[in-house]
């Protein structure tokens, strides 16, 4: 069997909540990330979604699955459209959330997220040559929908199963922003104390520790590690905020029911038209597919019929039953990167009998966002109390995820650190860069 912490067959796996990726040290201080297909070209982020769709076949009916960029291409070229799956990670903590039904066939969370590392060890195998069966992997300092440590063990272990479920013998977990920190230190020729901060599309996750050649020439450790934190919200809570303000009333998450159906003792302009859950689930743009069941189906027909605005829940039926949530989540990703290059932009989704187009000011999002920048905020606050560390202590801040690109959360650290000390990289990479460097150092030492 061979081992991933033999020299060239260090694999590093970061299974995020939207992208994921795979590297591998070469034991020359190099790393090579995998590369994925896609119709427009190759790319180093494999989508974490999972498109199932049924075939006839010898008159039989065969459920037909695809991963990554293959996944959003037979979704978006389907004529009639399949079941698309996302951000699977983020139900990993639910003690409730099991599975589900696709086709009436009926799977775990577990078994949808193995054929997604499936595909990915094969892409890997593929690309380096060599068998891959061990690695180590990322996972969040807290997990989203995690309220203690023992929901945190709960996700690991059903991360765990899944991988073995997908063909691995072995899986290292090791916390992402730890992760990250080995990516940023290969760059060094000096000592650092820094401060990592890692945004996916679930959690944000924050380290403080010592990194640098003298610190691997000595020996890491456990008191290089000044401390982690982590909270269960980042990109995809930014998108929420903009679904809720602009999508979903035009979804009609404002609208009523007319007047002659409304209840002996109440007005009809408080009885909403749809029931208010629809709509919070609206906002996880990755628990669209799982209203796509007949009883939300049926439940929505009813609110049509009774509504004062049935043009707007036809739109929020249309959305469900066409499963145009990549579609949404496209559009509101559109936005949140012009926000962070303009100060006004336009937030455009076209699709079926929606169309809306609005104008969005960027100190507008913040304020919609700002419970969320807040709650960033005193995670780091807390860290660096609880460390002991002060601002100044701080040489470096290194931010990592797509969400480090919005200027607000940027203000954050340079606010406290100053803008020379804030740092940036290989956004959607740092995570399995340094996840391949640490498998290659293990046995040596380690945080």
């Amino acid at each position: 069997m061979l081992s991933t912490h033999s020299i060239g067959h260090a694999l590093g796996i970061d299974f995020g909540t939207t992208n994921s990726s795979i590297a591998s040290a070469r034991g020359d201080g190099m790393v090579e990330l995998a590369s994925f297909p896609t119709a427009a070209a190759a790319t180093e982020s494999f989508r974490s979604v999972l498109y199932l769709e049924q075939h006839k076949h010898s008159g039989r009916t065969q459920i037909k699955g695809f991963t990554g960029p293959q996944a959003i291409e037979h979704y978006l070229h389907a004529e009639h459209k399949g079941r698309l799956i996302q951000s699977l990670k983020s139900y990993l903590t639910s003690r409730t959330l099991t599975g589900t039904e696709v086709f009436g066939r009926r799977y775990t969370i577990e078994d949808l997220i193995s054929r997604i590392l499936s595909d990915l060890r094969l892409s890997a195998e593929r690309q380096f040559g060599h068998p891959v069966r061990q690695a180590t992997v990322g996972r969040p300092v807290r997990f989203v929908g995690a309220d203690s440590v023992e929901d945190d063990d709960f996700a690991v272990q059903r991360l765990r199963q899944a991988f073995l479920h997908a063909g691995f013998e072995s899986v290292e977990f090791e916390m992402e922003p730890i992760a990250a920190a080995y990516a940023y230190e290969s760059t060094l020729d000096h000592d650092e104390l820094i401060l990592i901060g890692d945004f996916g599309g679930g959690t944000s996750d924050f380290s403080l520790l010592h990194v640098g050649p003298g610190v691997r020439a000595r020996g890491r450790t456990a008191k290089d590690l000044l401390g982690n934190s982590g909270l269960g919200l980042a990109g995809d809570s930014f998108d929420a905020r903009i679904v809720r303000k602009l999508v979903s009333p035009a979804l009609g998450s404002d609208s009523f029911e007319r007047s002659y159906a409304q209840a002996p003792d109440r007005p009809a302009s408080i009885i909403p038209a749809a029931p208010a859950w629809i709509y919070a689930n609206l906002e996880r743009w990755h628990y669209l597919s799982f209203l796509k069941t007949r009883n939300v189906a049926e439940i929505l027909k009813s609110a049509r019929a009774r509504a004062q605005e049935p043009e707007k829940i036809e739109a929020l039926i249309n959305l469900i039953e066409e499963d145009l949530g990549y579609q949404l989540h496209q559009a509101v990703q559109r936005l949140k990167v012009d926000l962070s290059n303009h100060e006004t932009a336009k937030f455009r989704f076209r699709d079926g009998s929606m169309d809306l187009v609005a104008t969005v000011e960027r100190t507008e999002f913040e304020g919609w966002i700002a419970e969320d920048l807040q709650s960033i905020e005193r995670c780091v606050d807390t860290l660096l109390a609880t460390s002991n560390i002060s601002t100044r202590e701080v040489d470096r801040v290194f931010l990592t995820g797509g969400t480090s690109f919005v200027p607000a959360v940027r203000r954050i650290f340079e606010s406290r650190f100053t803008s020379s000390r804030v740092r940036t990289g290989n956004e959607f990479t740092s995570v399995a860069r340094g996840l391949a460097l640490r498998a290659e150092e293990a046995g040596v030492g380690g945080y």
